[in-house]
């Protein structure tokens, strides 16, 4: 007797793949979709043409640099570049200059619509306030990953799908949706015994979620650096618009600085805002690192010299030169970065997300970043096949 022919593992996906797509993907925009006139995300220039290269103190992205070699050294495009740049452990400022003119070229970074500048803001490594266990003060949980939380990656599947990764969770026999942020802050049986720290304020928490790493400090004087090992699913969706839509707050007040002394003025009313965005990060405790927090690249972030941008327009790990400003000043912040990190905001060519570091000072400045700025690609020599090399 013949076997029953079982349907395939793809043919099972599909129409969990219609019920969970819209709320359970992490989506990036393949390239596909693009429109056949729209403008390629990078479109090859001459060192002469990048206005203000290669700005202030180059010298101080070289260690950022060798950071990034250590995760692309073993490709083939990387090799011969990051082999060179082991040999310059200390280069002057002129250095660093010749050997990017030398051994790259650039790429400016082009909007779909052909437009070069796009939205650049910041983000910081924040200090919470917490303990291993829960307390009247420490009543908020910092959930490591659950068990339950199920990470498909599509590309296996479907190879027109790359870039996409679905997330949710078994019931039964059938996959749906993983919980949402206001399902988990009502609690899910499942997270109990998942909670890495408790701490003491739920905005300093959903801001921890929005950076993707930060340092918990206990009582008993240690502090614990953790980063982000997965997300529920859920697309992001800034509280800061939902005060703005909401007529709350105006653009200008919407940063977090402004978001802070709304939530202050409104703490019945927090929850329901936190709910708006659905989407929640689960943490891992970190090494005891001196450098920055870990990106995902893999390798510490340097303040102010590492981006944090979007794969599927810039190459993770590539230097990119920056030329924008800083909060309540015209004068030019352009300089030599790292793309070294990725964000669930950070979404589109022209965009990106400057780390600028721990404390006060990096705080007040990331959450008021939000200023136009353009973005040019540098990428190691010899040129893709066909496409000439830069002059300057």
């Amino acid at each position: 007797m013949p076997q029953r022919k079982l349907p395939s593992f793809r043919a099972l996906l599909a129409p969990v793949l219609l019920a969970l797509v819209v709320v359970a993907c992490a989506p990036v925009p393949p390239k596909a979709v693009t429109p056949p006139s729209a403008h390629p995300p990078l479109s090859p220039t001459r060192w002469k043409d990048v206005p203000g290269w290669p700005g202030a103190q180059p010298a101080n992205a070289w260690k950022g640099f060798l950071a990034s070699c250590r995760a692309l050294e073993n490709q083939a495009a990387w090799a011969a570049v990051c082999r060179d740049a082991a040999l310059l452990p200390h280069p002057t400022d002129d250095e660093v200059r010749a050997f990017f003119e030398g051994h790259f070229r650039p790429f400016q970074v082009t909007n779909p619509d052909g437009s070069t500048q796009g939205l650049i803001t910041g983000y910081y490594e924040p200090l919470l306030h917490g303990s291993r266990t829960r307390s009247a003060r420490y009543a908020y949980p910092l959930y490591g990953v659950p068990p339950d939380l199920l990470t498909i990656d599509l590309a296996s599947l479907y190879p027109e799908l790359k870039g996409l990764r679905l997330r949710g969770r078994l019931d039964g026999h059938h996959v749906v949706p993983y919980y949402s942020r206001s399902q988990i802050d009502d609690g899910v049986p499942s997270l109990r015994d998942h909670v890495l720290f408790w701490v003491d304020d739920p905005l300093s928490l959903f801001f921890l979620q929005i950076q993707g790493s930060g340092r918990i400090k206990l009582d008993d004087g240690e502090t614990v650096r953790v980063g982000y090992a997965n997300q529920n699913g859920y697309p992001y969706r800034a509280i800061g618009r939902v005060l703005v839509e909401r007529g709350e707050l105006s653009p200008a007040q919407a940063s977090m600085q402004g978001i802070r002394q709304w939530a202050k003025a409104h703490p019945d009313d927090l929850p329901g805002l936190l709910a708006t965005n659905q989407s929640y990060v689960f943490f891992k405790v970190l090494p005891d690192d001196p450098g920055g927090p870990i990106g995902a690249l893999g390798v510490p972030l340097t303040a102010r010299r590492s981006l944090a941008v979007d794969p599927t327009a810039i190459p993770l790990g590539a230097p990119v030169f920056l030329a924008t400003t800083l909060p309540g000043s015209a004068a030019p912040f352009d300089r030599l970065m790292l793309a070294q990190d990725t964000g669930g905001a950070i979404r589109g060519a022209v965009r990106a997300d400057v780390f600028f570091g721990f404390g006060d000072a990096a705080a007040d400045l990331a959450g008021r970043m939000e200023n136009a700025g353009s973005l040019w690609v540098l990428l190691p020599n010899p040129p893709q096949a066909g496409v000439p090399p830069a002059s300057h």
